[in-house]
């Protein structure tokens, strides 16, 4: 979006590929697939602590590559609810979100007040759904529980019920994130340069003032000077550059070697989506969205995964068991990002902490036993298989003057530092109901129009 206006010149620094090569660039599009596998070039990996016992880590990833996650993911554009927003600074009420929302994006299905239909991320619903979604469907609707036609729409006056997942990608099964959608067609502006294979390293601070990014690209160390300066490397990337910077909790940054230059709570307060994982009794159909319907129960997402996870990631040409995903989309429990090292090599420390707030758990065994008694499934067992849903946030949140958990002022800018702004998943002061993918690129559009002045609602 700053590149629009020509009096801004723009660089983006990007991590991994770019998508020149024309295989990266179909494992992109293809939204029926997800390009994560063990031998994916798209995706940084990272070790994840999930509960407190030291055999519960696995690896998670995040997308490496122009688009970051949003060029690997499974899709799914679900909005975050106008609850999920009460107590965001001023800037952030209801009427400007739903701008913003509809703003990103153009609905195929629905048209009206709650849709856009000039944005440049198409958002549409399978329409003919795989046997196993169809058996899953009917068992819930037997169950009870009622059809949402548009899981987007914000005035239904209640949220409980199943519906069609709303996904980013076109009639033509392409997979259309924020990077294929605003940066990809930006690419021939002359004020805009992209620098891929680039590795940010720190953020160079004086007097209080972001003056630099420092940075390792494919011919070695370079330093790039800009009067802004917007990380965007999502909620892990984000917190560690910050924190490589000296910005973080002052303890931790001298533990590591880092000189102080704001002491904030970067990392402190993080929140991810907890998922049991119970296995499906039907195979899987593969070729197929990861997701194409859910249900929403209470506190619950309830996922009936198209396919097993090997299958969907190309890890195996043997289709494997399917899963259904038991999430708590409201936990209680807060993660931790910390700096182990100030080696920008060395990852930082993920804990989710899944398992420190008893009610969650308690959460997470109802959504097990609602699945059985829709479904009667055999085997469910009192052992959890835990998991995750990959949706850290939270990690450097927004929040009003006073708020001692904000890294981020009401704009996104980070607090005593001027010249610099975190603009992705790690500024949500609060995990959303939902996925937070549609409200991510929601967030961005309302942060880029705060940021280039062009707010008019205030």
């Amino acid at each position: 979006m700053l590149s629009s206006d020509p009096s801004y010149t723009v660089t983006v620094v990007e991590s991994g590929p770019g998508l020149e090569d024309p295989a990266l660039a179909a494992q992109t599009a293809d939204a029926l697939t997800l390009p994560i596998g063990p031998t994916s070039r798209l995706v940084r990996r990272y070790r994840a602590e999930l509960i407190s016992r030291a055999d519960n880590a696995l690896t998670i990833v995040r997308g490496a590559t122009v688009g970051g996650s949003g060029a690997v993911n499974g899709g799914y554009f679900c909005r975050g609810l106008p609850a999920d927003f009460a107590g965001y600074p001023a800037g952030w009420e209801w009427p400007q979100l739903l701008a913003s929302f509809r703003a990103v994006e153009t609905d195929l299905d629905f048209r009206g007040p709650q849709h856009g239909d000039a944005g440049p991320i198409p958002v549409r619903r399978t329409r003919e759904m795989c046997d196993n979604t169809k058996r899953f469907n009917d068992a819930v609707q037997r169950a009870g529980f009622r059809w949402i036609d548009d899981l987007n729409d914000a005035t239904l006056t209640t949220q409980s019920g199943a519906g069609a997942v709303p996904l980013n990608v076109t009639e033509e099964g392409v997979r259309t994130g924020p990077g294929l959608a605003y940066l990809r067609p930006a690419l021939p502006r002359d004020n805009l340069t992209v620098l891929t294979q680039t590795r940010a390293v720190r953020v160079a601070i004086e007097a209080d003032r972001a003056i630099a990014v420092e940075a390792i690209g494919e011919q070695g160390p370079i330093t790039l000077t800009a009067d802004r300066i917007v990380l965007c490397a999502g909620a892990i990337g984000s917190a560690h550059l910050l924190m490589l910077s000296g910005v973080g909790e002052e303890t931790m940054l001298r533990d590591a070697g880092v000189a102080v230059r704001a002491a904030l709570p970067v990392g402190a307060h993080c929140a991810d989506h907890p998922e049991w994982l119970v296995a499906a009794e039907w195979p899987g159909t593969p070729g197929r969205p990861v997701l194409e319907a859910v249900l929403h129960h209470e506190d619950l997402e309830i996922r009936p995964y198209t396919a097993g996870f090997a299958t969907m990631v190309g890890e195996t040409d043997t289709p494997d068991q399917p899963q259904i995903g038991v999430a708590l989309m409201t936990p209680r429990a807060r993660g931790r990002i910390s700096l182990i090292s100030a080696d920008p090599q060395v990852a930082p420390r993920i804990e989710h902490r899944y398992d420190s707030e008893p009610q969650d758990l308690v959460a997470l065994r109802r959504g097990v036993d609602l699945v059985n008694e829709i479904l009667t499934l055999r085997g469910v067992g009192a052992e959890p298989r835990w998991s995750t849903s990959q949706h850290l946030c939270g990690s450097a949140p927004i929040g009003a003057d006073g708020d001692q958990a904000a890294v981020l002022d009401a704009r996104c800018r980070v607090r005593g530092i001027d010249g610099l702004w975190v603009i992705d998943g790690s500024a949500l002061p609060r995990i959303t109901s939902r996925g937070p993918h549609a409200t991510i690129a929601m967030l961005a559009h309302r942060a880029a129009t705060l940021l280039s002045g062009q707010d008019r609602s205030r």
